[in-house]
């Protein structure tokens, strides 16, 4: 009996740790009055900046320098920068595979190839999570464009911009100009494509239309394109569903 009791008191425990955690998950939205709203919070102190090494789009002009912070990582007896990988540290923030950068970084810092001056993409505070370029619309329209997914403000109101928040869609020149937000604040990026045969990008997003801070199956979602040669990048809804 006394067996009995110890197991009954061991699952109420594991029970009521599995709900606590389900309670700590962070909504995606968190409405809150103004003056409740919390500012970003400063850079961790256990984190440097660094910067990968730059990355060259095949047929452009520029070079990419991604950058973002490393954490130090405390092992008790001593300290680490980046990750460790068979007892070596690694400082890499971003994987490159040809014609996109994926990641966590805050900005991108773009260099022409005949010149030593970087620039930023942003004087935001962001976290961009891939870069993409075009490069099949490069080679049929000559213009050369980068596409991204970034998170862009703090919708969880949790004081950090994360992957946390709301995922947004933005598209630039190759040279990091005329960077351009395409999806509309308060809604999430589900995905998008590029439709070569008429030089658009096409993208779904969701809206919190019920205003419970979750994304579910009550929301609505959005279904728009882009003409991207077009002088400018004007989005237009359609609706393929009605």
């Amino acid at each position: 009996m006394k067996k009995a009791v110890t197991v009954i008191l061991a699952l109420s425990s594991l029970i009521a740790a599995y709900s606590c955690k389900q309670e700590e998950e962070k909504p995606k939205v968190k409405y809150v009055a103004p003056a409740e709203v919390k500012k970003p919070e400063k850079k961790d102190s256990s984190q440097i900046k660094v910067a990968d090494l730059p990355v060259h789009m095949e047929g452009t002009k520029y070079l990419i320098h991604p950058v973002g912070d490393m954490r130090i990582y405390d092992n008790s007896a001593y300290k680490t920068y980046g990750s460790r990988m068979n007892d070596n540290v690694s400082y890499a923030i971003s994987n490159y595979n040809r014609f996109e950068l994926t990641g966590y970084f805050e900005n991108l810092k773009f260099q022409h190839i005949d010149s030593t001056s970087l620039y930023p993409l942003t004087d935001k505070q962001v976290q961009i999570q891939t870069a993409t370029y075009l490069n099949i619309i490069a080679e049929r329209t000559k213009k050369q464009l980068l596409v991204y997914t970034l998170v862009d403000s703090d919708t969880n109101q949790d004081g950090k911009i994360d992957a946390n928040d709301i995922r947004s869609l933005y598209i630039s020149d190759i040279s990091g100009m005329n960077f351009t937000k395409l999806s509309q604040d308060m809604q999430e990026l589900i995905d998008w494509n590029i439709v070569e045969v008429q030089n658009r990008i096409y993208f779904r997003t969701i809206e919190d239309i019920n205003k419970n801070g979750a994304f579910d199956k009550n929301d609505m979602v959005h279904y728009q394109f882009c003409n991207l040669i077009a002088d400018e990048w004007v989005v237009e809804s359609y609706e393929p569903v009605n």
